[in-house]
């Protein structure tokens, strides 16, 4: 048999065009940018709280702002994508999150209370901005990636979180150690800003994308992919889909979508631990400069962009091996969780450079156990996957919300980032049970009707 037919679909592969990796490294692209800016506040936090007197309570809570906002959102967000698709939404989603990022940098004109109110407000209107983000990449992976790729595909724009630090921290760290945390937020808005105009001239459904040819179409759309998800909705079309509270409820009644949800949020705490306070952690705990920390946070980012590759790369090899979708999914999952736990040990190192491992240890196994999007694309119902990964996201990102603020606390309270560290660790077990004990086979949900 000719290697390059595919033994699913019967298509000669190699006569295919590759306009599908183009789709996922824009993706990759926009996702590394969303989460640098949600990671600028954490880079000029130390300079910035000193400026406007702010204590560990204070910037957990605005910290926070940004997760209250992201969590609101999703479900909104989500049913936007349904009606209106993805290209449109997304492209608004950049340019707003991006402006608010960019005029954040004017805060420090202000004076101390009316500069806290606004510099929380602007958090908001990010986090608001960014919520049909992840719903949207999820969407598109769906619509364009067959089964049998999905995982890889999710794992790369997923795994864009890591490369952001590993980008954009150095950045970051440099312009606030020379121009002022003022920069961080005029340079960061300004990138995303013009990214939103190349989005608009990248991305189409599959079957209006000009650069597609029949044979990618047929082997994407033979392997599972919903290619029609997004058809006719490019230029702003309505759909008849509208919401109901019904398919919503079957949602939240099925108990493995309820144990991913528990999942994805106790690996989102481990996600905000990294975004909001591991900086902190690094200048305050560890002793090091505001450019020692955005260099020195780059290293275990970027070994959680290295797992975050593997990780989809490994459940696609499982799955191609003839192993089941539960097992595929599952594997990477529990066995990068059970490295995250290894950020306890910090707790016990004082060598700096020995914790820096640690820490690229435990974010190696988060980037190789967030495979909650693959999973979202494989189970979410055709009719509503916008919705779907709306509630996921609302359920992970309620995190956003709590983790700055527990941590606060516990910083607070202490003294130190101990507890903060066992308490991160801690959901990493947790997650372990939920998708070992609760979620059970992974497959696509079907809607009851009537």
């Amino acid at each position: 048999m000719d290697g390059s037919l595919d033994t699913v679909t019967g298509v000669d592969v190699s006569k295919g065009s590759r306009v599908r990796y183009l789709i996922v490294l824009m993706l990759f692209v926009v996702t590394s940018l969303n989460y640098a800016d949600r990671a600028t506040i954490s880079i000029a936090g130390t300079p910035l709280a000193k400026d406007l007197g702010l204590d560990a309570v204070a910037m957990g809570y605005i910290f926070s702002a940004f997760g209250w906002a992201y969590v609101i959102g999703q479900i909104p967000g989500g049913w936007l994508l349904d009606r209106y698709g993805s290209k449109k939404i997304y492209a608004l989603s950049i340019f707003f999150w991006s402006f608010f990022t960019f005029i954040t940098g004017f805060i420090g004109n202000l004076t101390a209370f009316t500069a806290v109110v606004v510099l929380f407000t602007l958090r908001f209107l990010v986090g608001l901005s960014e919520s049909p983000s992840f719903p949207a990449n999820s969407r598109i992976v769906a619509s364009w990636f067959p089964t049998k790729e999905r995982g890889t595909a999710s794992a790369i724009f997923n795994s864009a979180q890591y490369f952001a630090t590993v980008l954009f921290a150095p950045l970051m760290g440099w312009l606030t150690q020379q121009f002022g945390w003022k920069y961080v937020f005029f340079v960061m808005g300004a990138l995303g800003m013009a990214l939103s105009f190349v989005w608009l001239r990248t991305i189409y459904s599959p079957k209006e994308h000009p650069r597609i040819n029949q044979a990618e179409l047929d082997y994407i759309e033979g392997g599972g992919a919903l290619v029609h998800m997004e058809q006719g909705k490019a230029e702003g079309a309505k759909t008849n889909q509208g919401f109901r509270w019904s398919d919503m409820k079957q949602l939240l009644r099925s108990r493995m979508l309820v144990g991913v949800y528990v999942g994805q949020y106790c690996i989102t705490t481990l996600t905000y631990f990294f975004l909001t306070w591991f900086p902190v952690y690094l200048v305050k705990e560890r002793g090091m400069s505001i450019l020692q920390a955005g260099f020195v946070a780059s290293l275990p980012a970027l070994c959680g962009f290295v797992g975050g590759v593997l990780g989809g790369i490994l459940s696609d090899f499982l799955l191609r091996k003839g192993y089941s979708l539960t097992i595929a999914r599952k594997v990477p999952i529990v066995a990068g969780m059970l490295m995250s736990t290894s950020m306890i040990a910090c707790n016990y190192i004082g060598t700096d450079w020995l914790v820096v491992t640690v820490m690229g240890l435990a974010f190696f196994g988060k980037g190789l156990g967030a495979l909650g999007w693959a999973v979202v694309s494989d189970t979410s119902p055709k009719e509503m996957a916008g919705v779907s990964g709306g509630l996921f996201n609302t359920f992970g990102n309620i995190a956003g919300i709590t983790t700055p603020i527990i941590i606060g606390y516990i910083v607070q309270g202490t003294g130190s980032f101990n507890g903060a560290l066992v308490f991160v660790g801690a959901n990493a077990l947790i997650a372990i049970f939920s998708y070992l004990f609760i979620v059970g086979e992974i497959k696509r949900l079907e809607l009851k009707q009537g």
